[in-house]
């Protein structure tokens, strides 16, 4: 059996030493609040500026959409079903590039809270035909404005550039 050694303390059930009070000092500080850090590289590359650009539109449409208690991807998959009544969950999944099992709990949520409907395929016995309930469309209906004013956010930011910028990444849209 071993001795306790001093400046060593147990952290789930393993023996950590602790560094003395000097050298904990002598450490550098954590970054300062606020000072900018240099980007290097990172700031002339395109796709690390859209995803900073992704970052910002994402923390906003989730504050947007708190109040709706509605994520990103489920308004996603609200839209795409009121756009396309009957459509199947595989091609939801396809159009969104969400995983098919992720997505099968994200619409039982929303089969749950009355928003969508499953009414089994006419066509293919395995599949559902997906349908917005009234709840579901009277929700959406709440929700659009919001999205809207979030959108219009986003083009006051990037002003005049907003159309240009629109229309570029209009080329992923079929990826």
């Amino acid at each position: 059996m071993s001795r306790p050694i001093s400046n060593r303390r147990a952290i789930s059930g393993a023996q950590v030493r602790k560094a003395p009070a000097a050298k904990r000092a002598a450490r550098p500080p954590a970054e300062q609040p606020g000072q900018p850090i240099a980007l290097g590289d990172l700031s002339g590359i395109l796709g690390y500026r859209l995803r900073r650009a992704q970052l910002w539109v994402f923390k906003d449409v989730n504050r947007r959409l708190a109040r709706f208690e509605l994520s990103p991807a489920q308004y996603s998959v609200l839209a795409v079903i009121a756009a396309n009544p009957g459509i199947n969950q595989l091609t939801i999944a396809s159009a969104l590039d969400i995983e098919r099992a992720g997505l099968g709990r994200l619409v039982d949520r929303l089969v749950q809270q009355g928003l969508v409907t499953r009414i089994a395929s006419v066509v293919h016995r395995r599949y559902y035909a997906l349908h917005l309930t009234a709840a579901g469309r009277k929700l959406l209906d709440r929700v659009r404005p919001v999205i809207a004013e979030g959108e219009k956010a986003l083009a006051d930011r990037l002003g005049t550039a907003y159309d240009n910028v629109l229309q570029a990444l209009s080329t992923f849209l079929e990826d």
